[in-house]
């Protein structure tokens, strides 16, 4: 049986019932008061309590519509166990248009934190305390950083069997098996025996609607594999069979200088390919950046410009690279054009 009752911020929510909760974070210069969006949906028959949460990094925008978008779903109708859905997590980010906190710190390097410690340490602890405990599993959404794009990809610890499971329903071509690292929502969550899926697509401070419909799609595959949706009755003409990754790593500016851009996300490259030539304001060439290894673009700097050191590829390496390239393609054809079933 379900639990009689959930309790967020003093706010008690019963099976069958939906509530949306200002949970409180503190107060502005101007003395007025700051608090958290929290919508939680409960169905009236038992299931697992997973919780989607966005802008953790308060640029990073994708997330947001994502959630707005799933809340308002007709499929919840049908909900088993509980949904909390955290739309704005980083408020004082989302109002600034900054990844950081006022304090610059930054909140997803800032769990379990405390209850008296800095501005960052006493949000993540609030938000571990009154939301990610009360959950069994998490998505978590974020984008590239600014001037930079993700290719749709999940993180997480792909050692774990069901977190692997996860991540492999929730449809995208690429799986990168992430190490946990110190501070982060992922390891906090861990640490309370929560299973968490990290999504990164799109550019921070921009919508991507393929990102937008391939979060959306992935959720709720998400939540069928789990139990808490009935499964599709369509027929599942395509079915996207997502590539592991082990290792990836970041092919950097050799030269500071003006860039013209070889490859794009989700390409392919060989060892030794080159992905951009730096030039001079003459238009001299002034380097080559070339592929160290084998493997497929899943982030890229927009800007056409660089600093030497600067990354500007973020490349995943595969056992099998021709199968991400497919399913690639395939997401991209998928998404624009299809009601999610």
């Amino acid at each position: 049986m379900p639990k009689r009752s959930i309790e967020i911020a003093g706010v008690s929510i019963a099976p069958g019932e939906s509530q949306k909760i200002e949970l409180p974070v503190g107060r502005l210069y101007t003395d007025n008061s700051v608090s958290m969006p929290v919508f939680v949906k409960r169905g009236k028959r038992p299931g697992p309590t997973l919780f989607i949460s966005a802008a953790i990094h308060g640029d990073e925008l994708n997330g947001i519509e994502i959630i707005q978008r799933l809340i308002n779903s007709r499929k919840l109708n049908s909900l088993r166990g509980t949904l909390i859905a955290v739309p704005v997590v980083n408020v004082y980010g989302v109002i600034n248009h900054s990844r950081y906190l006022p304090d610059r710190r930054d909140l997803n390097r800032s769990f379990p934190g405390s209850k008296k410690g800095s501005l960052a340490a006493r949000m993540a602890n609030m938000f571990l305390e009154e939301i990610v405990s009360k959950c069994d599993y998490g998505i978590d959404f974020h984008t590239g950083a600014i001037h930079r794009s993700n290719l749709p990809q999940i993180r997480a610890n792909l050692d774990d069997e069901e977190t692997a499971a996860m991540a492999s329903a929730f449809g995208v071509p690429v799986l990168l098996n992430s190490n946990l690292r110190d501070g982060s929502l992922r390891e906090a969550a861990a640490d309370h025996g929560v299973r968490i899926l990290l999504y990164e697509a799109g550019e921070a401070l921009r919508y991507d609607e393929l990102c937008i419909r391939a979060g959306e799609r992935g959720t709720i595959n998400v939540m069928r594999y789990l139990g808490m949706l009935p499964r599709s009755r369509a027929k599942k003409s395509h079915v996207l069979e997502p590539v592991t990754a082990r290792t990836s790593a970041w092919e950097r500016a050799t030269d500071s200088g003006f860039v013209q851009h070889n490859k794009e996300l989700g390409d392919r490259v060989q060892k030794q390919e080159l992905l951009a030539t730096i030039r001079d304001p003459y238009g001299t060439v002034l380097d080559e950046v070339r592929s160290r290894y084998e493997g497929i673009i899943i982030g890229k700097t927009n800007i056409p410009l660089v600093q030497e050191g600067e990354a500007m590829y973020h490349v995943a390496y595969f056992h099998q690279p021709d199968d991400v390239v497919e399913g690639i393609e395939q997401l991209q054809d998928l998404l624009p054009d299809e009601a999610l079933s």
